[in-house]
């Protein structure tokens, strides 16, 4: 971390002198939380005396409001460019905040960082220049609190604030807050943000614009009666959508044409969009049953310049997020690739956009047409996608560069001719969460982290070969022009490393994994590499689930839908199988040599002195290893792998399978390489294998019960299967099978650990099979637990607002005698 010194300094120079406030620190390192105020912290920095004003600080330069406020001169050819802040804020966290930072270095500015108490140790706070607390782990107490934000850019002496997307990146009146303040938005103007954000007005602006707009109801009017008229008058299946937002946060599909289930996604889109973006404001729509997901990156400056950087396709999601996204979209062709590109940049204009944005069409494969969804500015209104990587690699273009050119008043650097759109590219969003238990989300500790290699860290521009075709400069489709080679390549996005904690309070996202190659099937074939090379322990994760998914031949065709998932569900969601024996020979083997005494004296090598093992005949070591698969959901009992050590490194492994027919692999060469690598010739193939240990949690009993038992998570042949040690009998007597003992019951237990939003039973109310029981929140995403028998309520194990563990029994119900 680099010291604050310098910048609170500069940011001092820059205040009044008028009712001030001394204290004396070592020099400003970080903000703390105090439910009044923002105070100070010591750092080791040399004593220094510092003065902090506590009211609105006077600029001493001339006030900006929005470097992208249309209306400013037209910088003419040949005019001085205008330079670059020299600090800004980054008022976000995760993968983007890290992102905005690396762009930001690279042209020398200065980054201030903002962080919740669950955030204190995270890779954006490191990365950053200078860091603040801003409140506790609660976005709504820290993230999203404006006058925290402002009050640490007067501290700090930003001059601008970048927001990333999500939390007030969509906000028109925090960009009003920030102009009030003399702080540059790092965004489109308030107005733009204003005019979005009410779909009344957009679906008339992008009507006038000659843009087609999915039917729905787009007003203010929030009576649930009335919203419930509305769908009714649109015609279920029904999509109610957020109006402030964006990752599938606050969106809810209606398929039952009942007020019942109307009412009840109604208030679960709102509370959920309310914690997330601060308004619960929410609109229906008609949802389209079989839609591809297409979306136009635009850019826009303050001068009014703007043009499209080509489109991506982002159909394949899960829980109305996306997941997996590409650019360019396969099979459009030149002249709809052109009319999109040319609705996008008619959208923008309406609007007098300026700065990075994105207008999303939704394009309904059963009558082929396409239809406006909404204008993503940097977020839902105003933002820069999470996917925008795929755009810059295929362009070649820094897109936050181009931010933050645009906020300082330059225009746009390149016209539509120029604009490249070289090979193809790919982006896969690594989630902590369990796809075959729905896609919930997991949280926990990155006990173990390993990634593919990164071959760029930013986009790299590409250089035209000396012969171009020319092309009309209002041209709105790619000029026919030839690049020079660009070898395949991966990128890594990530706001975490190992031994970071994943939380409940924030999205599930880790990472962003981006491919890039000549043609789509080079880069889904390097996607593929690098998702085998992606392995993660300590939480669970979508990696294996995303090369499962690239591998599927019905996406490789490009055979493109929102509802890929559920279409192609069997095939995605294999049946949970027995491990191959290879990988139970390959998991005894890594577990009796890690367990082996290390030499203390003797150099020379036998089974005697280094297995800890039992003498049979007088010349061979032997040991049996239990292990059972994590993921069988069948009543499987632990297999035996009995191993014999022949020699020096050589052994003999025999394995009891389910049929009771033993497999045997005889000389098998086996040696640890390091703690998490076993280098082994099995059926004389040599393979180097890492298999990760994750000791149960400690101060849990033992049970039979996963969760109370040694995992070892093995990565072999871009598989990842996870193994457990079962717990032994006299362990089990001693602690008690806890965990076991509702089993068969109407128990219903928190798949994850989460927050409890609402508990809508009491003890004694009588229930349905599938009436919704609890409500719980975990990464912003809320899950309904349901009753899965009917009876009565004879317990109830939590309240409202209460955190509670994965595993722990909520509610018990007990059955009906006729369940």
């Amino acid at each position: 971390m680099i010291p604050s010194k310098h910048s609170i300094s500069y940011g001092l120079n820059r205040i009044g002198a008028s009712s001030l406030t001394q204290i004396s620190v070592h020099g400003l390192r970080n903000l703390h939380y105090n439910p009044n105020t923002v105070t100070v912290a010591r750092s080791e920095e040399a004593h220094r005396r510092v003065i902090v004003t506590r009211r609105r600080p006077h600029w001493n330069n001339q006030q900006r409001t929005y470097a992208s406020e249309l209306g400013a001169p037209r910088v003419l050819p040949g005019s001085p460019r205008k330079p670059h802040f020299d600090k800004i804020l980054v008022a976000n966290r995760g993968e983007i905040a890290c992102r905005v930072i690396r762009t930001a270095r690279k042209l020398g500015i200065r980054c201030v960082a903002v962080y919740s108490e669950a955030d204190h140790d995270a890779l954006h706070v490191k990365m950053a220049d200078e860091a603040y607390c801003i409140g506790p782990a609660p976005s709504s107490e820290s993230y999203l609190k404006m006058d925290k934000i402002i009050e640490v850019c007067h501290l700090s002496g930003a001059q601008a604030v970048h927001p990333g997307y999500g939390f007030l990146s969509e906000n028109a009146k925090f960009a009003e807050r920030l102009s009030e303040e003399g702080i540059v938005f790092i965004g489109p103007p308030a107005s733009a943000i204003i005019s979005m954000g009410s779909k009344s007005e957009s679906k008339n602006i992008m009507t006038s614009a000659g843009v087609p707009c999915v039917p729905g109801y787009h007003g203010d009017n929030q009576n649930p009666e009335f919203l419930f008229e509305q769908a009714t008058e649109i015609g279920f299946p029904v999509l109610i959508k957020a109006i402030h937002g964006g990752g599938g946060k606050g969106m809810r599909t209606v398929i039952e044409a009942t007020p019942d289930a109307f009412y009840e996604a109604l208030t679960s889109a709102k509370r959920e969009s309310l914690k997330s973006f601060g308004n619960d404001t929410v609109l229906v729509e008609k949802y389209i049953q079989r839609p591809r997901h297409v979306e136009v990156q635009i850019f826009a400056d303050s001068m009014g310049g703007a043009i499209s950087l080509w489109e991506r396709d982002c159909s394949v999601q899960r829980r109305n997020q996306k997941i997996i996204e590409e650019a360019p979209a396969p099979g459009l062709s030149i002249e709809l690739r052109e009319s999109l590109s040319a609705k996008a940049v008619a959208a923008a204009r309406a609007v007098k956009y300026a700065g990075a944005g994105t207008v999303e069409f939704i394009f309904d494969n059963d009558t082929q047409d396409f239809y406006f969804m909404e204008m993503y500015f940097i977020h839902t209104n105003t933002r820069l996608q999470v996917e925008h990587p795929v755009t810059e690699m295929v362009t070649g273009l820094d897109l936050v560069e181009w931010q933050l050119e645009v906020a300082a008043g330059n225009p746009l650097s390149l016209d539509q001719s120029s604009v490249p759109l070289v090979g193809h590219a790919f982006e896969a969003r690594i989630y902590a969460e369990n796809p075959r238990n729905n896609f919930l989300p997991d949280s926990g500790q990155l006990l173990y982290l390993s990634t593919p290699t990164p071959t760029l860290t930013l986009p790299q521009s590409y250089k035209p070969s000396p012969t171009l075709s020319s092309s009309n400069v209002e041209s709105v489709a790619p000029i026919l022009v030839s690049y020079e080679s660009v070898p395949p390549s991966v990128r890594l996005e990530q706001g975490f490393a190992q031994g970071s904690q994943i939380g409940v309070y924030y999205d599930p996202m880790i990472a962003k994994l981006i491919v890039h190659g000549k043609d789509r099937s080079e880069a889904l074939r390097m996607l593929r590499k690098a998702l085998d090379e992606y392995h993660v322990v300590g939480v669970s994760t979508n990696v294996e689930f995303l090369r499962t998914l690239a591998g599927n031949q019905a996406f490789i065709d490009a055979e493109l839908e929102t509802g890929f998932i559920p279409k192609h569900f069997h095939e995605l969601f294999p049946p949970v199988t027995e491990s191959a024996p290879e990988v139970l020979a390959q998991t005894a083997l890594f577990v009796t040599l890690r367990d082996y005494p290390k030499q203390q004296t003797s150099t020379a090598q036998s089974p005697w002195t280094s297995l800890v093992s039992r003498r049979f005949g007088g010349d061979v070591d032997e040991r049996v290893i239990h292990l059972q698969d994590d993921a069988f959901t069948g009543e499987a009992q632990p297999r035996a792998v009995r191993i014999k050590s022949v020699a020096a490194g050589l052994f003999d492994v025999e394995i009891k399978t389910s049929s009771g027919t033993p497999v045997k692999f005889y000389g098998v060469s086996a040696k640890l390489i390091s703690p998490t690598s076993l280098s082994i010739t099995l059926n004389d193939k040599l393979s180097t294998i890492t298999i990760v240990s994750q000791p149960p949690p400690p101060f849990i009993p033992a049970s039979l019960s996963h969760n109370t038992m040694e995992r070892l998570h093995v990565f072999s042949g871009g598989r990842k299967t996870t193994l457990v040690i079962p717990t032994p009998k006299w362990l089990l007597m001693q602690g008690g099978d806890v965990l076991s003992a509702a089993a068969g019951t109407g128990a219903l237990k928190a798949p994850m650990p989460s927050l409890v939003v609402e508990v809508r039973v009491k003890v004694g109310d009588r229930i349905e099979k599938g009436q919704g029981v609890i409500v719980l929140e975990s990464m912003k995403t809320e899950t309904v637990l349901r009753a899965g028998i009917s009876g009565i309520v004879k317990a109830i194990g939590c309240k409202n607002g209460e955190m509670v563990q994965e595993g722990k029994e909520l509610v018990n119900i007990e059955a009906d005698e006729e369940t």
